[in-house]
């Protein structure tokens, strides 16, 4: 299976706390805006980068456009500060561009980094003639039955904008391709792949033993799981009806379902699991701290997305040895490699068979097969890799121009 180009040779290529900047005088302010700070893949990823950053070589600050939400704790404890902007989501003015401009213009950071669309937007008008703006897109693509038009606007708006900031970092092949097509500057973007920890996500007996207590879930029951806020991208009717076709052929399965939103309350079951052979066995769990102690807790992960970039979720599960099932969209397919099955978008009954084709498996295999998933992220897709991308490309603009310059990044594209 193809690794994005430079994944492993960056995957060696510092220490676990090696974001740094080029020799000199330190530490360099770089500010990070981003639109919210709740649980999600580029809230989550900001979260990861910035423990990895070097605190004697850059002094890193965080700008929510929004009100900060469950991130913004943890990334406080860190002790990187945490400023909002004040703005509702949805509502663009320029009360919200005003303040941070006071800001950049205040702490006059080397880097402005900028998260998704919306961020990139802003930050780019913000920080013209006082400091360079990176961006960062997570997407892969942007369906109109699931994107609100204020997005789709931003992401046009975006892509006549390109040529300005100073690198686009782009997680996944598929947002590349992606964004080149809508009109984004293609020498601009780098790829940095999601790094994941697998000191905090790994096979974990005694977290497993737990979590099935805590939720009624006897001892060697098969447990399918999928972490995912609610979203209509990630496909959690296509993984309901899904699981309501598991029930039926696999009657001692359980489901368990964890992420902002995921309720009874906001989620329906619908046929053949609030009713008949499924009822009892689905555990809606809404937002959960210890992500890592529930995936311990499944034997086999599932990705029902109907859009991704390179996803979270399924690195973090390939870390706890699971074995997942994946729709291939986006990096997903490429991301799971040997340690699991890929099926077709939008399709339950693929999805169900490529479930139980798992749970059917020997456990030994199905063992094995998870045991070369957390190798796989271990030796391609480890934060250290993550870290040494963003370090190389801010030493490019920082390298070749200075904070005033133009030049364009001299990281590799890939």
């Amino acid at each position: 299976m193809r690794v994005p180009p430079g994944a492993d040779a960056a995957a060696g290529a510092a220490p676990a706390r090696a974001l740094r900047p080029p020799e000199g005088p330190g530490p360099l302010p770089i500010v990070h805006l981003i639109a919210g700070l709740g649980v999600g893949g580029a809230e989550t990823a900001l979260l990861r980068l910035l423990s990895l950053t070097d605190r004697t070589a850059w002094s890193p600050r965080v700008v929510s456009m929004t009100p900060a939400g469950a991130l913004g704790e943890p990334i406080r404890a860190l002790g990187i500060p945490v400023t909002s902007l004040g703005m509702r989501r949805g509502e663009p003015g320029p009360a919200g561009l005003a303040r941070l401009r006071r800001i950049l213009a205040r702490e006059r950071p080397a880097i402005l980094q900028t998260w998704m669309y919306h961020a990139d937007l802003l930050g780019l008008v913000a920080a013209a003639g006082i400091c360079p703006t990176v961006w960062n897109i997570r997407h892969s693509e942007l369906a109109p039955e699931a994107t609100r038009p204020l997005t789709r606007l931003s992401a046009w708006l975006c892509a006549r904008l390109s040529r300005f900031p100073r690198g686009i970092v782009v997680g996944s092949e598929a947002a590349r391709r992606a964004h080149v097509a809508l009109g984004y500057h293609p020498g601009r973007m780098v790829l940095i792949p999601n790094g994941f920890d697998t000191r905090v996500f790994r096979p974990d007996p005694a977290a497993r033993a737990r979590v099935r207590r805590e939720l009624g879930i006897p001892d060697g029951r098969p447990v399918v799981g999928m972490v995912a806020r609610l979203h209509p991208d990630k496909g959690h009717a296509v993984f309901l009806e899904a699981a309501g076709r598991v029930a039926a052929s696999a009657p001692d399965a359980f489901f368990v379902l964890c992420g902002e939103g995921v309720t009874a309350a906001s989620l329906p079951l619908g046929p053949g699991l609030g009713t008949g052979g499924g009822e009892g066995r689905v555990r809606l769990l809404g937002v959960r701290g210890d992500v890592p102690s529930v995936l311990a807790a499944c034997d086999v992960a599932v990705s029902a997305s109907l859009s991704e970039g390179f996803p979270n979720a399924v690195g973090e599960a390939m870390a706890c040895a699971l074995p997942c099932v994946v729709t291939d969209v986006g990096d997903s397919a490429l991301l799971v490699g040997p340690a699991g099955m890929v099926v077709p978008p939008r399709d339950p009954p693929a999805l169900a068979a490529a479930v139980l084709r798992l749970l059917h498996m020997p456990p030994a295999d199905r063992e094995a097969m998870g045991a070369r998933g957390r190798a796989r992220v271990s030796e391609h897709f480890s934060l250290a890799a993550t870290a040494a991308g963003y370090a190389r490309l801010y030493a490019s603009i920082l390298g070749a121009a200075g904070p005033g310059g133009s030049r364009e990044p001299a990281a590799a594209h890939g």
